[in-house]
Formats: C-alpha cells, structure tokens, sequence
C-alpha cells in the first residue's frame, strides 16, 4: 500500500525578509514534522520578474509570477502566504479566500480595523466552505512563549494581577538611516505599533488567554526626516514608539512599550506575568528560556529560577535536537508552517485566526485614537464580525 501522502501547492506573495523565513519553514516543514499534507513550492510572486526569479532560485521555487491575481488563479496553487507590507494584505487575502485557496497572512493583520474586519468576514464566510486562514504571529510557536500559556492555563500562576511586556529595537536609531516602506502610512499602516506592537499585544492575549479592554496610549516620531536614497528627503508619516496602559478581560492591569530607537536592543521582545501564585518572564533574545518564581518559597530560598525549554516534552520541541540544543528564529515559522497544514489536513480551524487578528488590529486601533486624543482611555470594542469565534 502506497503511504504517500497529498502535496498541497504554496504560492507566496513577496519575497524580501519575510518572504526568505517563510521559504525556509516551507522546505524544511515535512522534514521534521508529520504534517497530513507536503509543501510544494509552486510559485513566488513578486512585482520585478529579475528579482523574482532570483528569489525563486535561491529559495527554491518553481515558477514566478508578476502579477499576485496571476498568482491566485493558478490551479496549482492551493495556498496564498502573504509576505507583503500591510497596505495589499486585505485585497490579496479576500481575493484569494473567495477563490477558494488557503491563506497564511504576515502580521498584522491589515493597516486598518475596516480592513481587518473585512478579512475576518471574509476569513468566516470562506472557512464554511473548508477554506482556512491563519494570521502569522509566529511568536505564538517559540516554545518557551507556549509553554507560558500552558503554565498560565494550569493555574500554576493564580490570579494574573501585572502583565509587563515590551519590544525594543535600534535599527532606526541613527537619524541618517534611509527612508523605507516601513516608514510610510500609506505602506505600513503604523510604525513600532504595527511592526512590533502588535506581536507583543497578540503574546500577551495568548499567554494570558484574556484579551485586552482598554488602553491609554501615548506615539512619538523622533526623526520627521529621513535620506530618500536620491539626494533629498522623505517625510516619516508613522510613529517611531508607542507607550500604552492596558487592561485585560480578567482584570489584571498591562503596560506595553514598542520602539525601534532603543539603542543596543536589537530584537527584545519581553514579556512579565505576576500573578497572586507565581510570576513568569520571558526575553526573546534569550529564547530557549523562561524564569519562573514560586510565591510559595520559602523566604530563605525565594528567587526567580531558569527553565530551560528544550525538553522533547515542551511545545514543539520534540520534533528538533536533543535537550539542551538550542532553536533559533527560524525554527518558529517551521513550528507556525506545521499547524497550519496539519489544521488544513484534519478539517480544523488553525490559530491565530483573522478573528485574532482583527482582535490585535482592534487595540492598535484604540491605541492610534488614544494618543490622537492626549492619552484618553479609550475601550477596545469586542468582534462582531458575523460568523466570528
């Protein structure tokens, strides 16, 4: 008896940073997971046919396409991965959910909630028909941030009364680095509040499993003016940090902090949870590892102690080296790339859905209108796209 197993046909939308990590987790995927369905690279699209197939080539797919509507209609592509800025994410994807294909969008979700809440409905009405969605929020996969979940949903951490959480970055520190998409509305939607606001407010939501209710937020722009690479200038429209206090469903109050001028970070994304039992923290420079505190201790031996999250019975983790080798950046998109396919192959719903990106895209709006408005509290409303879960 044959055990071969289906092939499902990826075509992928961009092909820059995002478009490199996500190759890699599609190549390597079936490799080392079980995954009821196998990857095959069909088509990469991209806007200059030159660099297109220079990307295909060294990433490994067959084919290109210049045009993503191209793209979408082709009858061996059964998955759209979206790796594009924020500003095509919506049409692409409602495109391709009403053709009847799979999709796998970068974070965020869109550049705006009507945006967001056009995929989520988009994402529900197509999920009736088998279709499935996923937003990229591979933070999700780093197993020691699942691992927290795990420990949170036990119990081990009581009442959650602090959630801590920040996501520091330098790369735009020097006033002389050049202008890119990232720095432009239009493009990005926002600046350090989409690019890395929103992975730390999707973490904090998983871990703690509540969602946020409110915020008053504060947005900054350093640098107004960036070289334009032709001898002049362009004008920074997006924010260079957002500071905001939150509140969560149960209770607990949060602060969050994204920037990208905080010299000698370079991806520390850090997450602290205090609850009435234990607390738990997290730095995803220092990935493979949680601290973790007992409030039962007794006084003499109190202290934060290190877990080291390589144990085969961790999240994910089982699949990779032996304990104490250590995963990297990469391997979260491999971990991201096995859920979808493995949802897909069993007829289940994969996470995060766009409904927990329209979520995420609900409190970074809240956060835009709170720091338009001297910091009001503002409340972050609840989903009510029709056929959400």
């Amino acid at each position: 008896m044959s055990t071969a197993k289906e092939t499902i046909g990826i075509g992928m939308v961009g092909h820059a940073f995002m478009g490199a990590v996500h190759s890699h987790a599609w190549r390597s995927v079936h490799r080392f997971f079980t995954p009821p369905l196998i990857p095959r690279l069909a088509v990469l699209g991209g806007r200059d046919e030159v660099r297109a197939k220079a990307a295909a080539e060294r990433f490994g797919w067959e084919d290109v396409e210049t045009d993503w509507r191209a793209l979408i209609a082709r009858d061996d592509v059964d998955l759209v991965d979206i790796c594009t800025p924020g500003d095509s994410h919506a049409e692409i994807a409602i495109a391709a959910l009403e053709a009847g294909k799979h999709v796998l969008c970068e974070k965020p979700l869109a550049n705006t909630l009507a945006e967001a809440e056009a995929m989520a409905e988009a994402a529900a009405k197509a999920r009736a028909n088998g279709v499935r969605s996923m937003v990229a929020f591979n933070y999700r996969r780093v197993p020691a941030l699942a691992h927290a979940r795990e420990l949170v949903a036990s119990g081990a951490l009581g009442e959650i009364r602090h959630v801590r959480t920040v996501y520091l970055q330098d790369w735009l520190s020097d006033p002389a680095s050049p202008m890119t998409w990232r720095l432009h509305k239009e493009k990005a939607g926002s600046g350090a509040l989409g690019d890395l606001g929103a992975h730390i407010v999707d973490a904090a939501q998983f871990v703690t499993g509540e969602t946020i209710t409110g915020v008053s937020a504060l947005t900054n722009t350093f640098v107004k003016e960036r070289p334009d690479g032709d001898g002049g200038t362009g004008q920074v429209t997006v924010d260079d940090t957002a500071l905001f206090l939150g509140r969560f469903s149960g209770g607990a109050v949060a602060s969050f902090e994204a920037t990208r001028f905080a010299l000698g970070r370079k991806n520390a994304m850090r997450l602290e949870i205090n609850g009435s039992k234990a607390s738990l923290a997290f730095d995803f420079e220092s990935m493979n590892e949680l601290s973790f505190f007992d409030g039962g201790q007794p006084a003499t031996e109190a202290g934060f102690r290190r877990i080291l999250v390589t144990e085969p019975e961790h999240p994910y983790v089982g699949v990779w080296w032996p304990p104490g080798h250590l995963l990297g950046y990469e391997h979260t998109f491999t971990n991201e790339v096995a859920d979808l396919l493995t949802a897909i192959g069993d007829g289940t719903d994969p996470e995060p859905s766009f409904e927990d990106g329209l979520r995420v895209q609900q409190v970074l709006d809240a956060v835009e209108r709170s720091a338009s408005d001297e910091a009001r509290w503002t409340a972050v409303p609840g989903v009510t796209t029709k056929g959400s879960s």
